[in-house]
C-alpha cells in the first residue's frame, strides 16, 4: 500500500534543500562579500529569482501539470535592462541544478552533472509560478526566500513549499539554512529543514535529508509561555502582542525572529504561541506566507487561527481573504491565547471610542 503524498513529499524536500543550498550561497557570494555588479540589484532579488527557478524547474520535471503560485514572475529579467542581473541567475540556478546528486534525489527530476538549463527554460521556470490560485485543484505554493531582512543580517529566513489540495494544504516543507539545530546550544550546527504531511505528523531533519526526528508540540504552562513574533514592527504590531501579554500574564520577553522559521520553533517548543497581528487596514496575509507553516503547526498538534478563530482559507486565490491577523499554538494554549487576542481587542476598540468621544 502506498503513502499518500509520499513522491511529492520527497520533490519537495529535495527541491528545498537545492535552494537552500542556493540561497545560502548567494549570501556568502552577494552579502557577505559585496560582490553586486552594476544591473544586479539586491542580493534578495539575485536569491529569489535563482531559488524560485530552481525549485519550479525540480516541480516542473516531476509534476508537469501541477500549477505554481509563487511571487516572482521573468518579465523585468526578459528585458534588455535585466541582463545582467538574467546572467547571475542562471548561473547560481545552474549550478545548483547540477551538483551532484544527494539522499533521496533522482536525476528524473532534472538534477545532477550535465542538466543545465537554457536561459529561455529558466526563465520559463520562473514564470510557472504566476498561478492565480483558487478553490479546486492541485497546486503548489512558493517563496523563495521568506524573511528578507532576516536573509540580509545573516539571521532567520527560510524558503517555503507547500501543495495545497482543493483548498487544503497537504503538503508543507521549510528549509531555515541559519536555525540552530538545537535552540539549546545556539552557537552549535545549524541548518535544518521541516516537513509535514497531513495525517502522517511532522518531523525535523538536516539539510542533507538525513536524521528525521518527529516533532510535537509540548505543553507549555502559563508562567513558561512566551511569543514568537516578527522582527519588524511593520509587520506584525507589537503593542497590540503586549497588549495580549498583559491579559495573560506573561512575564517572559518575546522571542523576535524574521520568516516562517517561527513556526518551525513553535513546532519544536521553542515559544508557546506565534502572534500575528496586521497593523494596517485592508492588509491581506499571502497563502504562501502560511501554508507550509500552517501544516506544520497542525501536525505537530498544534491549532492555526486567525484572530477571530476560524481556519484559514487557502482556497481564495493568493491571499487569505478576510482571514485577520495569524493565532498558532499547542492545542492546550490556543484557546487562552485567542480569548486574550480577543479580549485585547475589544480593549483596544473601547479606547478607540472614548478618544473620538
Amino acid at each position: 500500500m502506498s503513502i499518500p503524498f509520499a513522491t511529492e513529499k520527497q520533490v519537495a524536500v529535495a527541491a528545498v534543500r537545492r535552494a537552500c543550498l542556493l540561497t545560502s550561497s548567494v549570501f556568502n557570494k552577494l552579502v557577505k562579500n559585496e560582490t553586486l555588479t552594476k544591473g544586479d540589484k539586491s542580493p534578495v532579488t539575485v536569491g529569489d529569482y535563482s531559488a524560485q527557478a530552481v525549485v519550479n524547474t525540480i516541480l516542473g520535471r516531476a509534476f508537469p501539470t501541477d500549477p505554481i503560485v509563487g511571487e516572482e514572475d521573468a518579465n523585468e529579467l526578459r528585458q534588455e535592462s535585466g541582463v545582467i542581473m538574467r546572467q547571475r541567475i542562471v548561473e547560481l540556478a545552474n549550478e545548483t541544478l547540477t551538483s551532484e546528486l544527494g539522499l533521496g534525489e533522482m536525476v528524473e527530476w532534472g538534477l545532477g552533472p550535465g542538466q543545465e538549463r537554457t536561459p529561455e527554460e529558466l526563465m520559463d521556470a520562473i514564470d510557472r509560478g504566476n498561478h492565480a490560485g483558487g478553490a479546486v485543484g492541485r497546486m503548489w505554493t512558493l517563496d523563495p526566500i521568506d524573511g528578507t531582512k532576516g536573509f540580509l543580517r545573516g539571521e532567520q529566513y527560510a524558503v517555503c513549499l507547500a501543495l495545497i489540495v482543493d483548498a487544503q494544504v497537504q503538503l508543507g516543507v521549510m528549509g531555515c539554512p541559519n536555525l540552530p539545530v538545537d535552540a539549546s546550544n545556539p552557537d552549535g550546527p545549524k541548518g535544518c529543514i521541516f516537513v509535514a504531511v497531513r495525517g502522517q505528523g511532522a518531523q525535523q531533519m538536516a539539510v542533507s535529508g538525513a536524521n528525521p526526528t518527529p516533532l510535537t508540540i509540548p505543553t507549555i504552562s502559563g508562567d513558561s509561555l512566551n511569543f514568537l513574533e516578527s522582527v519588524e514592527a511593520a509587520h506584525s504590531s507589537h503593542s497590540f502582542n503586549s497588549r495580549v501579554s498583559s491579559v495573560l500574564n506573561i512575564t517572559r520577553a518575546p522571542t523576535r525572529m524574521d520568516s516562517q522559521a517561527k513556526y518551525c520553533c513553535l513546532a519544536r517548543g521553542d515559544g508557546g504561541a506565534y502572534l500575528r497581528m496586521p497593523t494596517g487596514v485592508g492588509y491581506r496575509e499571502k497563502i504562501w506566507d502560511h501554508a507550509s507553516g500552517a501544516i506544520l503547526i497542525e501536525e505537530a498538534g498544534g491549532i492555526v487561527t486567525d484572530s477571530r478563530g476560524s481556519s484559514l482559507d487557502f482556497g481564495l486565490g493568493r491571499t487569505l481573504g478576510e482571514n485577520f491577523g495569524v493565532v498558532a499554538a499547542g492545542k492546550a494554549a490556543h484557546a487562552k491565547v485567542l480569548a486574550a487576542v480577543m479580549q485585547a481587542k475589544a480593549e483596544e476598540e473601547e479606547e478607540k471610542t472614548k478618544a473620538r468621544v
